[in-house]
C-alpha cells in the first residue's frame, strides 16, 4: 500500500494528516488529526454526536470544525482523532472523528488552559495558574500520583485539595467505562450515570447483565440496554431479552397513563418490538407470571377485570401498579367504613345557624350545590368536589375549611404542585404543601408518613386532584388516618395525570362508593371573562369567542413555522408592552407537543434567545443541545427522591440564580422557594420551561398563557387538552395559530379510556 505521510509540527500540538490512497481491496486508511478541543458547538445526548472546533496550533487563532461521536470528550482536552477529511456545503472543510483517544498536555501553557477549562472540579482559570506556575510541567503527573502536595499551592487548602483529587480519580474512572461503551454509542451522560450507579462494577454489569440497565439508571430504556446487550454477545431470542421486551413494553403503556394492558395487547406489542415468534413471547410471559420463589416478587401480574368498554380482559400488570391499585381501593374504603370520626360535631350541626356564620365571615350566601359540597366534605369521611372555572369551587373550599377551623379540626391543606399549594394557602390563609413534601418522601419513595404512621389530621384537603396519579394517591390515602375526613377538589374534564391512572374520574364513576358534588352554575362575575366563558364553551365542543373580548385573544396564522415565531414575539414583547406583564414570571407558552417549529422543544429555544440571550461577561453551560444561563426558567423532568429537603419531582419549575464553572454546579430556586443545587452532570434532569407541553402545566396557574394550536399537531388535537389549556390562565389567554386546528381540537374527544381497573375495584370490594 502507497502511503503519503505529510506531517507539520505545528506548536505545543501536532497536526498530521495521512494523504489515503486506495488499495487493492478499495479500502481507505483513516486520517489522525491532533488538536485541543476549545468549544462544542452541538451534542446529541442520546447518540453521543458531536459539532465541535478543535485549535490544531496552526496559529492566528484559526480553529477547524470536527464531526462525529466524540462522546465524553470535554472542553480543554488534547485529542487524537482518527477519521476521514471532507467538505460541508454550508461550513466547508471538516473532519469526520470515527474514534479518538485523550492526550495529556505537555507544556505549561496547554496544562494551564486543561486544567482552567473546567474539566476538573474545582479547578478554575485562577487556580489552573496558580499551580502550573507551582508545579511546571509536572503538574499533571503531581495531580494523579501526589495530589496531597497540591496544597503547597497558595490557597490551596485540604479541603479544595481532597475535592480535586476526588474530581480526578472518578474523570478517570468514567472515561474507562466511556471508552468500553463508545462502540455501543451510548451518550456520556448516560455512562455518568451508570458510573454512578454501579462504580467500579460498572463495565462488569454492562457486559454480563445489560438489561439491568434499563430499570436500574434513569435515562436507559430498553432500547438502549438491548443494544449493549446484542454488542455484548446476548442472543436476539435470549429469553432474559423477550422478558426486559415484556417489562418494557409495560413500562411504556404506564408512562401513556395506562395501569396495565390486555394480555393480547402486550403480546402483540412485544413481538413488534423485538421481533420474536409469538410462541416465544407467550412462553416467556408465563414465566414472567408463574408464581414467584418465596422471598422474591413476580415479574407481572395477571388478572381478570372489566375492560376500558366494560367487556372482561385479562390485565397485565407490572408489580407496583396492581399492588397500589388494589391498596388504593382498599385504603379509600377502610376510610368510608370506618366508625371514628375525628370531626363528630358535624353530624348533628344546626346548619342553618352554621351556615349563616359562614356567611357573616365571608360576606357572601353560599349556593345550593356549595352548600351541599360544603355538608358532604363535613360529614362523609371521603368526598369529591368537582367542577370547571367560575363555577365557584375555591370560594366552596375556602368555606369547608373556615368551618372545619372553626370546629378547632386539625386542617391540612396539600397539592401535587408547587404553584397549585401556594394558590391553596392564599385562597384559604392556612399552609398548604405539595403532596410530596406533606408525606415527606424519602430517596426510594417510600414515604414518613402511612399507615403505621398517619399524619396528624381530622380534614385533608387536595386541590387539583386530577393531577394525582395512582402511586401518589395511594400513598396519600395510606397516610390518612382512621376517622380523618379526606376532601378530593378537581376538574374532571381537564387532562389525566401525566402518571398511570385516572384517579379522579374513577372516584366519580358512576355507581360508585365515593359521594361527590359538581358545582354547574357559573357565577355572575365570572360570565365577565372571556377566559371563563371560552373555557366552557370549548367543554361543550364550541368554538371560543374572541371578538370583542378584553382577555381573550386569537392570532390566525396558518403556517407552522409562522406560528413559532409569532407565539414568541406575542409572549416575550406584545404581552409584556400591553399588559406590563413579565414575560417570564407572569406568561406561559403553553404546546400542544414538544416537538415541531411549534412545538415546546423549539420554542425553548427561541424564548431564551429573546427573554434571557447571552451575554459574552457571564458564565453559561451547554449541556447537549442546551445553554444553561442564571435567570434561565427551568424544569425538573424526573422524580429524585435525593434532591433538595424531600426530593424534587417531575414538573417542578425553577429559576437558575447562579452558575459555578469551577465548582461544575447551578442553583435552581424552586416555585417551592427552596434552593436545589445540580451538580453539571445532572443536568439532564433539567429542561427549559419558557415554554412546556400542556400536560405538563397542569396544577398550575398563570397571569397569561400563550397557546400555538397547528395543524402539525393534529393528533394531539382534543377538546380536553385546549381546555385545560385555557384552564390554567388567571387573566389572560392568546391563541395563535389556524381556525381548522382549534375546530378539531373542539370536536375532538378524547379518544378511549385509560386501562385502570380501579373503580371496579372500588365497586366490587
Amino acid at each position: 500500500m502507497a502511503l503519503e505521510d505529510c506531517e507539520f509540527a505545528v506548536g505545543s500540538g501536532r497536526y498530521r494528516r495521512i494523504m489515503a490512497q486506495e488499495t487493492g481491496s478499495g479500502e481507505r486508511r483513516l486520517a489522525v488529526l491532533e488538536g485541543v478541543l476549545e468549544r462544542i458547538t452541538y451534542a446529541n445526548e442520546e447518540n453521543g454526536y458531536t459539532v465541535a472546533r478543535v485549535d490544531t496550533g496552526r496559529g492566528g487563532g484559526d480553529l477547524l470544525t470536527v464531526v462525529g461521536a466524540l462522546l465524553g470528550a470535554q472542553v480543554g482536552e488534547s485529542l487524537r482523532m482518527e477519521g476521514r477529511w471532507g467538505s460541508h456545503p454550508q461550513y466547508g472543510k471538516q473532519f469526520t472523528v470515527e474514534n479518538y483517544t485523550t492526550v495529556l498536555p505537555a507544556t505549561v501553557q496547554g496544562i494551564r488552559r486543561y486544567l482552567g477549562s473546567g474539566l476538573v472540579k474545582g479547578i478554575g482559570p485562577v487556580f489552573a495558574d496558580r499551580i502550573t506556575q507551582h508545579f511546571g510541567t509536572d503538574t499533571l503527573q503531581i495531580i494523579e500520583e501526589e495530589p496531597k502536595r497540591l496544597i503547597e499551592v497558595p490557597g490551596l487548602g485540604p479541603k479544595r485539595t481532597k475535592k480535586i483529587a476526588d474530581a480526578w480519580e472518578e474523570q478517570k474512572a468514567i472515561k474507562e467505562v466511556m471508552l468500553f461503551l463508545q462502540t455501543v454509542e451510548v451518550s456520556t451522560s448516560i455512562a455518568v450515570r451508570i458510573y454512578k450507579k454501579y462504580g467500579d462494577a460498572s463495565i462488569s454489569v454492562v457486559k454480563n447483565q445489560p438489561y439491568r440497565l434499563a430499570t436500574d439508571v434513569w435515562g436507559i430504556g430498553f432500547l438502549t440496554a438491548d443494544r449493549i446487550a446484542q454488542s455484548v454477545g446476548i442472543p436476539h431470542d435470549s429469553p432474559e431479552r423477550v422478558k426486559a421486551g415484556l417489562q418494557y413494553a409495560l413500562s411504556q403503556s404506564t408512562d401513556q397513563g395506562h395501569c396495565y394492558l390486555p394480555e393480547e395487547q402486550l403480546i402483540a406489542d412485544a413481538v413488534k418490538l423485538l421481533q420474536v415468534d409469538t410462541g416465544l413471547v407467550i412462553e416467556c410471559l408465563a414465566e414472567l407470571a408463574a408464581p414467584p420463589e418465596e422471598g422474591e416478587d413476580p415479574g407481572v401480574v395477571r388478572e381478570k377485570v372489566p375492560g376500558p368498554d366494560g367487556a372482561p380482559v385479562t390485565a397485565v400488570y407490572l408489580v407496583p401498579f396492581h399492588r397500589a391499585e388494589l391498596s388504593l381501593a382498599a385504603q379509600l374504603l377502610r376510610l368510608l367504613r370506618t366508625d371514628q370520626d375525628r370531626m363528630p360535631g358535624f353530624q348533628d350541626v344546626a346548619w342553618d345557624k352554621a351556615l349563616g356564620w359562614l356567611a357573616s365571615r365571608t360576606g357572601t350566601d353560599l349556593a345550593p350545590e356549595q352548600e351541599a359540597a360544603v355538608r358532604l366534605a363535613l360529614t362523609k369521611k371521603v368526598a369529591v368536589l368537582t367542577g370547571g372555572p367560575g363555577c365557584g369551587k375555591s370560594f366552596t373550599v375556602r368555606s369547608i375549611v373556615e368551618l372545619a377551623r372553626a370546629k378547632k379540626a386539625k386542617v391540612v391543606l396539600a397539592a401535587p404542585t408547587g404553584r397549585a399549594a401556594k394558590r391553596l394557602a392564599e385562597l384559604t390563609g392556612a399552609d398548604a404543601s405539595t403532596v410530596h413534601r406533606l408525606l415527606e418522601l424519602k430517596p426510594g419513595g417510600d414515604a414518613a408518613y402511612d399507615k403505621d404512621r398517619p399524619l396528624d389530621a381530622d380534614l385533608v384537603v387536595v386541590d387539583e386532584a386530577s393531577m394525582l396519579d395512582l402511586l401518589l394517591a395511594n400513598k396519600l390515602v395510606k397516610a390518612v388516618p382512621p376517622g380523618g375526613h379526606l376532601l378530593f377538589v378537581g376538574d374532571v374534564d381537564q387532562l389525566p395525570s401525566v402518571g398511570a391512572g385516572e384517579v379522579l374520574r374513577d372516584l366519580l364513576a358512576e355507581g360508585g362508593p365515593i359521594p361527590a358534588v359538581r358545582l354547574t352554575r357559573v357565577f355572575r362575575q365570572a360570565q365577565q371573562s372571556g377566559v371563563v366563558t371560552n373555557a366552557h364553551r370549548i367543554n361543550s365542543g364550541q368554538h371560543p369567542v374572541t371578538d370583542g373580548m378584553k382577555d381573550f385573544f386569537l392570532f390566525v396564522e396558518d403556517d407552522t413555522e409562522e406560528v413559532g415565531r409569532l407565539t414568541v414575539d406575542v409572549a416575550a414583547r406584545r404581552i409584556p408592552a400591553k399588559f406590563g406583564l413579565d414575560p417570564r414570571r407572569d406568561v406561559q407558552v403553553l404546546a400542544p407537543m414538544h416537538r415541531g417549529p411549534a412545538g415546546a422543544g423549539n420554542l425553548n429555544g427561541l424564548l431564551q434567545q429573546a427573554i434571557t440571550p447571552g451575554r459574552p461577561e457571564l458564565p453559561e453551560k451547554r449541556f447537549g443541545g442546551r445553554v444553561f444561563r442564571v435567570g434561565d426558567k427551568v424544569t425538573q423532568i424526573r422524580n429524585n427522591y435525593e434532591k433538595g429537603t424531600n426530593g424534587v419531582f417531575n414538573g417542578t419549575v425553577g429559576v437558575v440564580t447562579s452558575l459555578d464553572p469551577v465548582d461544575q454546579r447551578l442553583t435552581v430556586l424552586t416555585d417551592e422557594d427552596e434552593e436545589v443545587p445540580y451538580e453539571f452532570d445532572e443536568l439532564d434532569e433539567l429542561a427549559h420551561a419558557y415554554a412546556v407541553t400542556i400536560h405538563r402545566s397542569q396544577g398550575s396557574e398563570y397571569p397569561a398563557v400563550v397557546v400555538p394550536v397547528t395543524t402539525s399537531a393534529w393528533m394531539m388535537l382534543q377538546r380536553n387538552l385546549l381546555y385545560t389549556a385555557v384552564t390554567r390562565a388567571k387573566k389572560l389567554v392568546v391563541l395563535v395559530g389556524s381556525r381548522k386546528a382549534i375546530g378539531q381540537a373542539v370536536r375532538t374527544v378524547s379518544a378511549g379510556r385509560r386501562c385502570t381497573a380501579l373503580g371496579f375495584r372500588l365497586s366490587g370490594l
